[in-house]
């Protein structure tokens, strides 16, 4: 019976998904991740470099198995090191949800890891990598993640047609939402068109919200149209579901009828950047059918303690169009906002995934030391 009481898992009344954007070692090992599937229904997890590398350089909960590694190869790389660490986490968290994934017949449940963000402008090095940690980490309902470039767009479909579970992160805009679903159906009817499975592959669309209104904030301001804070972002990814809507509705249906899973979308960014809107606006404003919204640890506690559900993501949809018309009339290009975005989130990632190798290096010489 659904507790009623809990606005995480009233969620699941509504075809939406939990999952939690956050991982760390002492998580797996505390029963901090056990409650979590219990109490509040969460039932996947997404990372990203950012997130590892608070994890590994915010704590000393990695040190014994850094000092074991080195043990074992004391010239090993940082990089190798990294995917050492993360891989283990993976597996044990997916573990962990396998559960869920049984229960769902493989619709949820899934763990995320995203390959190394330098490859994100390289086709065949990325589908190299995404297979190499796809074997790697050998568990079905783990899924890999690769930025949504136009160059992401080309390894999606390759990986999928290679059977495999892919979290494409990083979007921004309806445009390349598009393309990225179609590369899914595409890649799905290769599969199809040689024999095999499209049964049990897996993939969600991580569209980004609460960054798209922090870059839209200064020119709102400067054109004078302060009402459309906090307004397009949510807008956009109503207009997203749409096209959603209509790309997994009848023409998808050949393919669901040989097994396929429609690829669903993931509200990512989720966290309320502007201090005066509130902090579940981007929660609460996108709750709908067939949906996974991932919550990082303070925004997943404030629903739990004051989210309202009720079905939102398919109202408004004629005044989330006139709200990006608006946005247009007013001079603000949204496309080159959300191309900058794009490019500011693998470059973030970027970032995050040198620091963390080079936190492993200073470790490494710490603890050999």
């Amino acid at each position: 019976m659904v507790d009623q009481e809990n606005p995480l898992k009233v969620l699941a009344g509504h075809g939406q998904s939990v999952w939690y954007d956050n991982i760390h070692r002492a998580m797996l090992h505390s029963g901090e991740l056990a409650r979590l599937i219990e109490a509040d229904a969460v039932t996947g997890i997404t990372s990203n470099p950012a997130i590892f590398e608070k994890a590994i350089t915010g704590s000393a909960d990695y040190d014994e198995a850094i000092r074991t590694l080195l043990a074992r190869n004391p010239g090993r790389a940082a990089r190798d090191l990294f995917y050492d660490l993360a891989v283990e986490d993976i597996q044990h968290a997916a573990d962990r949800f396998r559960p869920v994934y049984e229960a769902t017949g493989g619709r949820d449940g899934f763990v995320s890891l995203e390959v190394s963000p330098d490859l994100a402008y390289e086709v065949d090095a990325t589908v190299a990598e995404a297979v190499h940690l796809w074997e790697r980490l050998d568990r079905p309902n783990a899924m890999i993640k690769v930025p949504a470039t136009q160059q992401g767009v080309a390894a999606f479909e390759a990986l999928v047609a290679q059977g495999i579970n892919v979290n494409v992160t990083l979007l921004f805009s309806v445009a390349r939402y598009e393309a990225i679903a179609q590369a899914y159906i595409h890649g799905l009817q290769r599969r199809h068109d040689q024999g095999l499975s499209i049964a049990g592959i897996a993939s969600v669309a991580s569209f980004f919200v609460s960054r798209v209104d922090a870059a839209l904030s200064q020119p709102l301001s400067d054109a004078g149209r302060p009402e459309l804070q906090g307004v397009v972002a949510i807008a956009n990814a109503k207009l997203a579901y749409r096209r959603y809507q209509a790309m997994f509705g009848a023409p998808f249906a050949v393919l669901a009828a040989a097994g396929a899973q429609p690829q669903r979308l993931l509200w990512a960014s989720t966290s309320t950047k502007d201090p005066a809107a509130s902090d579940i606006l981007y929660v609460a404003s996108l709750i709908g059918p067939e949906t996974v919204n991932t919550l990082p640890p303070a925004t997943l506690a404030a629903f739990r303690d004051h989210g309202v559900v009720a079905e939102t993501l398919t109202r408004g949809v004629d005044d989330a169009m006139r709200a990006v018309k608006a946005l247009s009339a007013a001079g603000i290009d949204l496309d080159g906002i959300t191309d900058r975005l794009e490019a500011d989130g693998v470059a973030s990632f970027a970032d995050a995934f040198r620091n963390v190798l080079a936190a492993l290096d200073r470790k490494s010489e710490d603890l050999a030391a």
